[in-house]
């Protein structure tokens, strides 16, 4: 007897847990995203079979009315170009539940990690850049915004 209770609740475990699944779309990393400070918003797009983002708002352009230049990049010529527009996420594909094998870049460091991006929930983004293995890196939280 007990086993049958055992395995009928097993049952509705498993029919709990399936039922409230929900299957990841491709396209739902799609839109306007807060970075972790909310000092930038990142929109994402599709590009072809790979999701790329770009930098289309900042909290403190410069003060003197120039555009934000991107003057942590080692490239002398790079540092002349404008934060604003600047893509800053390349190359991600959709694989499962989670968008891998892309690049991203820190304007802040200068720095191109190879990047990975998990939906914590419908707003929230888990981006993780890393070198070398995904298990060595840096996780933080983008929270979904409007523009």
């Amino acid at each position: 007897m007990k086993l049958r209770q055992f395995a009928s609740i097993l049952r509705l475990l498993i029919f709990l847990i399936i039922g409230h699944a929900k299957a990841q779309s491709a396209d739902d990393i799609t839109g306007i995203w807060f970075n972790t400070e909310k000092t930038a918003k990142i929109k994402i797009t599709k590009a072809g079979d790979t999701y790329e983002g770009e930098i289309v708002w900042l909290k403190d352009p410069n003060p003197d009315g120039k555009p934000a230049l991107d003057v942590e990049n080692d490239d002398e010529d790079l540092q002349k170009r404008p934060l604003m527009g600047l893509k800053i996420i390349e190359g991600l594909k959709f694989s499962g539940d989670r968008w891998k094998d892309g690049e991203i870049y820190d304007p802040k460091s200068g720095n191109m990690y190879s990047s990975e991006v998990q939906m914590k929930n419908k707003d929230t983004l888990e981006v993780k850049g890393y070198v070398g293995f995904s298990f060595i890196g840096r996780t933080v939280e983008w929270t979904r915004t409007t523009r």
